[in-house]
């Protein structure tokens, strides 16, 4: 009988079940569909859940290694499996499945290249003009959009404040959108 095991090569997926699950609630949230005003579509939602994805694997990225990178691969995968069985419920054909699945990873790994970029330099403005160009297809109401900004912005915070073993345990808690955010995108 075995006890204690040194590698659980289980875990990565387990904590990216976690993860994936804290994603999907927070992406989920009406303040985005109604305060931020994100059109609450296929796209608008996909794009929710980019903007959630991709702080929690930047949260991954930050604490580095082969655990880390194992959780982030297993949630990329994750994350594309959930996108495979939902455009196959709503009814997208077999022979188009893959092809849609690749452009979505596509179109999130531009997305991540965008909000990186704007993060990692901390250009609020650039970050703005990315989530309008993404999640708005460039025409925002800029109340909402500085308001899905500053979210942004605090949601980053939030998840470097995370310690390094609940990351990777896929313990993610994404802040509620702040106050004026969840009335009018003020």
């Amino acid at each position: 009988m075995v006890w204690f095991r040194k590698s659980d090569a289980a875990a990565p997926e387990r904590a990216a079940a976690t993860a994936y699950a804290a994603i999907l609630a927070a992406s989920r949230r009406p303040a985005f569909f109604v305060g931020m005003k994100v059109p609450d579509t296929l796209d608008g939602r996909f794009d929710m859940l980019c903007v959630h994805a991709f702080l929690a694997l930047r949260r991954l990225r930050r604490i580095g290694g082969a655990e880390s990178a194992a959780v982030a691969q297993s949630l990329f995968d994750a994350m594309f499996a959930d996108m495979d069985a939902a455009l196959r419920q709503i009814g997208v054909s077999d022979l188009k499945v893959g092809r849609e699945v690749k452009a979505m990873a596509k179109a999130f790994l531009g997305r991540v290249d965008a909000y990186e970029a704007a993060l990692a330099t901390d250009d609020a403005a650039a970050l703005n003009a990315a989530l309008i160009r993404n999640v708005y297809r460039g025409v925002a109401d800029e109340l909402a959009a500085a308001a899905l900004t500053r979210y942004m912005v605090a949601a980053d915070t939030a998840l470097r404040g995370l310690s390094d073993d609940a990351a990777l345990r896929g313990g993610l808690v994404f802040p509620a959108p702040l106050p004026d955010e969840e009335n009018d995108g003020a």
